[in-house]
């Protein structure tokens, strides 16, 4: 029993950081409250995607998503119309952790929530972006439900998305694959009112080609790359931040570094920020253990609702 007792005594400051990070993870992502009733009912609904999914499996890296989640807010940034219309609408200066919580609460919402709250968060997000509109400062008007930038928005962020799977996972996707999750992807696009989605690999690098001359810098895109510099409300956060913006870099096609004029050698990308951001990426990990917010998606879409109807209706 002494050994035990001094074991676990050992282990106890082990575990006080684990706790630390892993609720400083949850405030900075999902902001404290998991909302897990979004997750784990009802019985047998698969939700948009479902296990099965490349999608599942994709948004399932935390390296990956972190890090190629901030390269699609540096690259959704180089189109003048989008960033006019965050740059007017939305509170990314005096709240970023709340901009990003939002961000990763829709991302998590319709790739692991049940259908219901699937496209209860779509349906909120088209709701808003009905009173999004102006003129951008080139004289341009721009709205958000405008098909052609939801598309935009959209194929920047799961190519990045991608893009950063393909850079940390251990087992990258082959071809056929990496063909199906822009297909599997397609849908939450398709809800938001996008038209014309790339849905292969092969039609996102024409599509990225044919915008690449409707894309150039801003000075609030310059802005957004200088908020995640120096983002975090420690000096942890703000470490973990700048990790995870370096390594976002390094995804970015060679025009859209240069458009932001990052001049960041490709050594240093390629032999230090992927190696700390995988490092990070493992903590990250250890830090969080299973995710509570997928087991309770398995749950609910690989039960049945005759195995569970009994605990539900005594519930």
């Amino acid at each position: 029993m002494g050994s035990r007792a001094g074991v676990a005594g050992r282990r106890s400051p082990l575990a006080a950081v684990r706790a630390r990070l892993l609720a400083e993870i949850n405030a900075t992502v999902h902001g404290q409250d998991l909302h897990l009733e979004r997750y784990d009912r009802p019985a047998g609904d698969p939700g948009l995607f479902g296990p099965a999914s490349v999608v599942w499996r994709v948004h399932a890296h935390p390296a990956g998503m972190l890090v190629g989640g901030f390269a699609a807010l540096l690259l959704q940034s180089l189109h003048p119309l989008a960033m006019a219309a965050v740059d007017a609408h939305s509170d990314f200066r005096v709240d970023p952790t709340g901009r990003l919580n939002r961000t990763a609460r829709f991302v998590t919402t319709t790739t692991l929530g049940s259908t219901a709250a699937a496209e209860q968060a779509i349906a909120g997000v088209r709701k808003i972006h009905l009173r999004i509109h102006g003129t951008a400062p080139d004289g341009r008007p721009y709205c958000a439900d405008d098909p052609e930038l939801l598309t935009w928005v959209h194929t920047a962020e799961v190519h990045c998305f991608l893009t950063g799977y393909q850079t940390f996972s251990a087992t990258p996707l082959s071809s056929a694959e990496c063909d199906s999750y822009y297909a599997e992807a397609a849908r939450v696009a398709e809800r938001l009112g996008a038209t014309d989605i790339p849905r292969s690999h092969a039609e996102v690098v024409a599509y990225l080609a044919r915008i690449r001359p409707e894309l150039r810098v801003t000075p609030p895109a310059l802005e957004v790359l200088r908020l995640l510099r120096g983002f975090g409300r420690s000096r942890r956060e703000r470490l973990a931040v700048r990790v995870l913006t370096n390594a976002s870099i390094d995804l970015l096609p060679d025009w859209a570094r240069a458009e932001l004029a990052v001049r960041r050698p490709w050594l240093v990308r390629a032999a230090w920020d992927r190696p700390v951001a995988r490092a990070g990426g493992r903590i990250m990990v250890w830090a969080c253990g299973p995710s509570q917010i997928r087991a309770a998606a398995y749950a609910r879409a690989t039960a049945t609702t005759s195995a569970t109807a009994g605990p539900q209706e005594t519930g």
